[in-house]
C-alpha cells in the first residue's frame, strides 16, 4: 500500500507561482511513475503532468506546457509540481498519483494510488 500526501496549495494572484509537493510512503517510490491531475469545479479530472521512474521522461498537458515543471527526488520519496505564470483557469484541486507499472501515461485508470488533493486557487 502506498500513501500519497499533497501539500503546497493555496491562493495566489494570476501570474504568480506555487510549488506543490507529494510525499509518498513506502520503499519502492523510485520504481513508480508519478502523475499530477487536477479537477476544477463542475469539470472532470484531467491530466496535468507525469514523470517516469528516473525522472528522465516527463509529459505535460498542452495547457500547462512551458509554465509547469514536474520533478522528483527519489531520496526524499517526493514529487513536485512547480507552477509558474498561473492563470485563473488553473484553479482546481490538484492530485498526485502513483503508477506502479512505471508508464506515467495521461490515463487516470493506469494509476494505482491517489492522494487526497490540495486546492489551488488563482485570482484574477
Amino acid at each position: 500500500q502506498v500513501q500519497l500526501v499533497e501539500s503546497g496549495g493555496g491562493l495566489v494572484q494570476a501570474g504568480g507561482s506555487l510549488r506543490l509537493s507529494c510525499a509518498a510512503s513506502g520503499r519502492t517510490f523510485s520504481s513508480y511513475a508519478m502523475g499530477w491531475f487536477r479537477q476544477a469545479p463542475g469539470k472532470e479530472r484531467e491530466f496535468v503532468a507525469s514523470i517516469r521512474r528516473s525522472g528522465g521522461y516527463t509529459y505535460y498537458a498542452d495547457s500547462v506546457k512551458g509554465r509547469f515543471t514536474v520533478s522528483r527526488d527519489n531520496a526524499k520519496n517526493t514529487v513536485y509540481l512547480q507552477m509558474n505564470s498561473l492563470k485563473p483557469e488553473d484553479t482546481a484541486v490538484y492530485y498526485c498519483a502513483a503508477d506502479v507499472r512505471g508508464l506515467g501515461s495521461r490515463l487516470e485508470y493506469q494509476y494505482d494510488y491517489w492522494g487526497q488533493g490540495t486546492q489551488v486557487t488563482v485570482s484574477s
